[in-house]
């Protein structure tokens, strides 16, 4: 394998890259993953650094990168920010792999309580017995703790000989494909929705920035998103600075809450969920555990209002991922109506025959906005009896339900939107079919893998409605859309899943083939031009016809994909030439 330093025109995630000074990005690009998880290496012989080396879906791709650039018997310290299996999950095979016995397991207390249940036999070495610092014999590396950014334990990792700031998730963003380095202020965006959602206030962004502000800052490597070149650290740290995090986590109700005796240990308990956990699957388990403290609790399900008027429902069937219904259950849309008109009602007993066991259902009204946005559904093994004691855990129960429930549903939302938009950029409105946009993306991948394999070959028809300004000029542009969508249904029909039908512009169609040979790509565009020839009209155009012309080509390897459409708009120009209404085939 071979190595590459980060100033590459073009960086290669199936090899290392050195960002720094010995220093490595060894981690592994998950395909279509936007939540990219980085690890990291200080080459320094045997005293080498390994930095949150990742889970077990990454580690051998990890483990092979190391191997190019130095030994794996050469790390001796494991560096793990937190506790998170994104970083954590591949410590089992580290754990077989490691034979010096000098290695240790770097990380803090809180992390070891919770790490230390892979029963690992790897010594841990804590940083806050150790002055918060590391010798690598002349390098020194320095431990800043940046409690509850995302977990109670956490801290980075500052290299003062290169003044890289190994940030952990601080500074993580989402990503579209591999983008291992930030390239303006732009990615500022991609910040944003990751810091509001996981960390939990404000006041812990505050004071973690603080702290690493004190140094020198170089570069910022983070284990999600991109890498923060010096030119762009300060801009990022003044914008951090400004954003309002954890909006939805418990924070004026904190008070009322230490001041509840007797429920004090489940509110903690609660709260530590909230903090700790950023799974929705993962919180809900939590959840439903310490409800079934106070409560003969068996699952939990909830039922939340979107900005669009429809209903997320976050359930056990389907792993609490959110799926859309119109409406609340008939059950529950009663219990709702009777509290938004003013019934007293901190939970009411679910009376809905085809649960089949008792239940009960919380509404869960909005802090200031006094309507109810979700309810939460506890299923029960047996029926609580009404009394002060249920209302008042249940009650206090409520707001981390809530924020909860209103933070999830931020986050499902923001996913669909973000899908819907790309749904957008991919299919045209007016034919349904893809556009140029996702033709670049998808056909690039595919000549990849052609280039690669010669039996993945890609034929490409390219159709032009011939004569269609006429049909524009005579019937008017309406029914020009109407032929053209009547061509375009014309193609998917034709095609098989596999293809890829898109519209070029105007009159202009490409499909590509996928797997195809010349021959069989000729055959398709003979068949689709006689299916053409032969589409019935009604309205204006009714006793009218349109005909088509086709250029067909098969992909050469190392073509690029402008070559490739040129060579097919070529044939085509020449069906066009020879007569129009035909196929030609380019050489």
């Amino acid at each position: 394998m071979d190595t590459q330093r980060s100033g590459a025109a073009v960086l290669d995630p199936s090899e290392p890259i050195e960002i720094a000074d010995r220093v490595w990005w060894v981690g592994h690009y998950l395909e279509g993953d936007p939540f990219q998880c980085h690890v990291y290496l200080i080459e320094r012989g045997d005293q080498s650094v390994l930095f949150d080396p990742g889970s077990v879906l990454t580690f051998r791709h990890t483990l092979r990168k190391i191997e190019a650039v130095t030994r794996f018997s050469n790390i001796r310290y494991f560096v793990c920010h937190h506790q998170d299996p994104d970083i954590t999950g591949a410590l089992p095979l580290i754990d077989q792999l490691v034979s010096r016995p000098d290695a240790v397991l770097v990380c803090h207390w809180r992390a070891r309580t919770l790490v230390r249940h892979y029963g690992l036999t790897l010594p841990f070495w804590l940083i806050e017995d150790n002055a918060w610092q590391l010798d690598l014999g002349g390098r020194l590396l320095r431990f800043i703790f940046t409690p509850y950014a995302h977990f109670p334990g956490a801290f980075v990792t500052f290299d003062t000989h290169t003044r890289v700031l190994f940030s952990s998730d601080l500074f993580g963003g989402f990503t579209e494909g591999f983008q291992l380095f930030a390239q303006d202020r732009g990615y500022f965006e991609n910040l944003r929705p990751f810091h509001e959602h996981y960390i939990p206030s404000r006041d812990v962004l505050q004071f973690a920035l603080n702290n690493i502000e004190a140094e020198p800052i170089g570069m910022i490597a983070p284990q999600h998103g991109s890498i923060i070149p010096e030119p762009l650290v300060p801009y990022m740290i003044e914008r951090l600075r400004q954003l309002d995090c954890g909006l939805f986590l418990l924070s004026k109700d904190n008070a009322d809450i230490k001041r509840l005796m007797t429920l004090n240990q489940a509110m903690k308990s609660i709260r530590e969920t909230m903090i700790l956990h950023r799974d929705f699957q993962d919180i809900a388990h939590n959840l439903l555990g310490i409800a079934q403290e106070l409560l003969p609790a068996l699952s939990l399900e909830f039922f939340a209002r979107t900005g669009e008027g429809a209903i997320l429902h976050l359930s056990p069937d389907n792993r609490f991922r959110g799926r859309l219904i119109e409406d609340l259950p008939a059950p529950l849309a009663h219990i709702v109506r009777a509290a938004e008109r003013g019934a007293v009602c901190t939970y009411c007993a679910l009376e809905d025959p085809h649960r089949g066991r008792p239940a009960i259902a919380v509404p869960l009204v909005t802090p200031g906005a006094g309507c109810i946005e979700a309810v939460a559904v506890i299923d029960l093994a047996v029926p609580v009896q009404a009394s002060e004691e249920t209302e008042s855990i249940i009650m206090q129960m409520v707001p981390p339900l809530q924020v909860a429930v209103e933070r999830e549903t931020v986050y499902r939302m923001l996913d669909m939107e973000r899908q819907r938009f790309y749904e957008t950029s991919i299919r045209d409105p007016l034919t349904n079919l893809f556009t140029r946009f996702y033709m670049q993306e998808t056909v690039t991948r595919l000549m990849g893998i052609h280039d690669r394999d010669g039996h993945a070959a890609i034929a490409l028809m390219m159709i032009d409605v011939d004569h269609f300004k006429d049909v524009n000029d005579t019937f008017g542009h309406s029914q020009g859309d109407s032929v053209l969508q009547a061509v375009a249904e014309c193609l998917q029909y034709a095609v098989r899943p596999g293809d890829l039908p898109v519209r070029l512009g105007g009159e202009e169609f490409a499909v590509f083939l996928v797997g195809a040979t010349l021959e069989r790509a000729t055959e398709v565009a003979e068949r689709l031009r006689r299916r053409m020839a032969a589409m019935v009209f009604t309205g204006p155009m009714e006793g009218h016809t349109i005909t088509a012309s086709f250029g067909v080509a098969l992909r050469c390897q190392g073509e690029t994909l402008d070559q490739f459409l040129d060579r097919c708009d070529a044939a085509l120009y020449a069906a066009k030439k020879a007569g129009r209404d035909r196929v030609r085939v380019a050489p």
